[in-house]
């Protein structure tokens, strides 16, 4: 078969020819591996729009392989020329690409279309023998599977058939992870040489076998992750109709806001106001005396007799100041009394 750098270019509906097949991937191949290694969030903008270019470059790309019948089942591997090898690819890169969009709306059907993308690659991959490995099984076929939910509505209890798949299946994880590293080593060590065009046809041909293998391991992945994905979403999504919407709660009607100055002004000095005074300080004063409640009335004894002690003190010092007769013999007699007698005479408290 001829290769596809050699057939005539596909022209455009406006008579113009359209780009070559070998430029679309190359353009869509580094628009995947710019937005695979970028630091940038996957949702921003920029991130994006490489995303949709990639995605529309090896769209176009797939179709024109699909016209030139690149590809047929009824040959071997090595029948492929060297550069039709590079666009086993396609499918592959494509499926990832996809996986990278970020609209929530449209995620199922993102994820669908990416693990269509994938099994077309490993489907032609397995077809062409270009590796070992177990085909995963299509969605068709998952769904007409019962599952265990569908026919007992009961969970079963983990079986030793189950234990010994789950083995074979961490074993299978551990040897793709293993030839992978091994994979990417070994491009690593030829892609300078295909990069600069000093390789020989033979080591362009290993680069890109390397390439298939190292993305059927890949894809595999992929599909696991997508099919639990996939099952997440359809869940949320049964649940979203299935659960009854909630009725906000009536909230009870606000206050309107007063902005007029009169009706504020009215509204303080007015007759209105909440707080009008009702009673007097003289009325209030006598109200909460009767009651008891004033401070003065609730002071111990022994503070009321001390200032009753104190006022008859001061009374006294007020009649002397006076010159009251009955009051100065009082106080003549008291300085002769304390004279001839000493001071605690006659207290008889303290004294045994």
């Amino acid at each position: 078969m001829a290769a596809a750098e050699d057939t005539i270019p596909i022209q455009n509906p406006s008579g113009s020819d359209a780009p070559k097949l070998s430029d679309l991937l190359d353009r869509g191949w580094k628009l995947y591996e710019e937005v695979d290694t970028t630091n940038e969030p996957s949702s921003s903008n920029a991130v994006q729009v490489k995303v949709k270019r990639g995605i529309m470059q090896l769209e176009e790309a797939t179709r024109m392989v699909n016209q030139l019948d690149i590809f047929s089942r009824n040959e071997a591997l090595e029948e492929i020329s060297t550069t039709d090898l590079k666009y086993l690819l396609l499918p592959a890169v494509l499926g990832a690409l996809t996986m990278k969009q970020v609209n929530i709306s449209k995620r199922l059907e993102h994820v669908q279309t990416a693990r269509v993308y994938f099994m077309d690659f490993l489907q032609r991959c397995k077809d062409y023998d270009v590796c070992s490995f177990q085909l995963p099984k299509t969605s068709e076929s998952k769904a007409d599977t019962p599952t265990e939910e569908q026919t007992n509505h009961v969970p079963m209890p983990m079986s030793h058939p189950d234990l010994i798949t789950m083995a074979t299946q961490r074993q299978a994880k551990i040897e793709r992870f293993n030839q992978r590293k091994e994979t990417e080593a070994k491009l690593g060590e030829i892609k300078g040489l295909v990069e600069s065009g000093s390789a020989d046809e033979e080591v362009v041909r290993d680069f890109y076998l390397l390439h298939v293998r190292r993305w059927v391991t890949l894809a595999l992945e992929e599909i696991e992750s997508i099919d639990q994905e996939i099952e997440i979403l359809k869940k949320m999504e049964h649940f979203k109709q299935s659960a009854p919407q909630p009725f906000p709660p009536k909230r009870p009607p606000m206050k309107p806001f007063i902005l007029t100055k009169d009706a504020v002004q009215a509204k303080v000095f007015g007759a209105g106001y909440p707080s009008l005074a009702t009673m007097t300080v003289d009325d209030w004063y006598d109200q909460h005396r009767r009651k008891g409640c004033l401070p003065d009335q609730g002071k111990p004894r022994s503070t009321v007799d001390g200032d009753a002690e104190e006022d008859e003190r001061a009374e006294r010092e007020r009649k002397e100041e006076n010159d009251d007769e009955e009051a100065l013999q009082k106080a003549r007699d008291w300085d002769d009394w304390k004279d001839t007698h000493r001071r605690g005479y006659g207290n008889r408290k303290n004294m045994g």
